[in-house]
């Protein structure tokens, strides 16, 4: 039961995500994990920010644009993709 309960989560955890990828890139010039980790509920793993940035880029959603440093304590200076909009007469 555990498991599935975990795995809904992940589900729900990754839709909220997406949404607030979206809301984020139309606002901002450039956004990263930094961003939704202020904007959105801890996930229940640390892989999981990283995992929906890649599926909102494969979704044709963002773009990377370039590399920099999380200002997250948690984070510890680790390494950190800057994103961006996909422009429509990208898509």
């Amino acid at each position: 039961m555990k498991a599935a309960a975990l795995e809904e989560s992940r589900a729900e955890w990754f839709e909220d995500a997406l949404a607030t990828i979206r809301t984020l890139a139309s606002e901002q010039d450039e956004i990263s994990a930094d961003d939704l980790r202020r904007e959105l509920r801890p996930p229940a793993s640390d892989k999981w920010p990283g995992l929906v940035f890649g599926l909102a880029a494969r979704k044709g959603l963002i773009e990377k644009v370039k590399e920099g440093t999380s200002k997250a304590k948690s984070r510890n200076c680790g390494a950190l993709k800057i994103w961006a909009a996909v422009k429509e007469e990208q898509r």
